[in-house]
């Protein structure tokens, strides 16, 4: 008997980093992620980068924080989430930023 994997949820430890106006590692990603939280907990603006800083994927103002849902209709589309080991960097000059997410368990 097959288990629903959209059923069971795990929760691996949180991703976070202090800002000192340069290019801090937030954390890389040991699952894939069903739900994942953007979270800037300063009140500065932090750029958040996935490729060490060469590109910014989104600037969150001081004390912004978004939700991405990557399900599918059915649980985790396999072609809609980000990959095991996805690096994320983050620039401010101060506060924290995290992410945090939950993945569906293949057991």
């Amino acid at each position: 008997m097959a288990i629903n994997n959209s059923q069971r949820a795990a929760f691996p430890a949180e991703l976070t980093a202090s800002m000192d106006s340069s290019w801090v590692e937030i954390g890389s990603l040991t699952s894939n992620p069903v739900i994942i939280i953007f979270d800037n907990q300063g009140t500065d603006s932090i750029a958040i980068s996935i490729d060490g800083g060469t590109t910014t994927w989104r600037t969150f103002p001081g004390g912004e924080a978004i939700v991405l849902d990557l399900r599918a209709a059915h649980g985790l589309a396999p072609n809609y989430t980000f990959d095991v080991g996805t690096t994320f960097y983050g620039n401010g000059s101060s506060g924290t930023f995290s992410i945090s997410y939950i993945y569906a368990v293949n057991t």
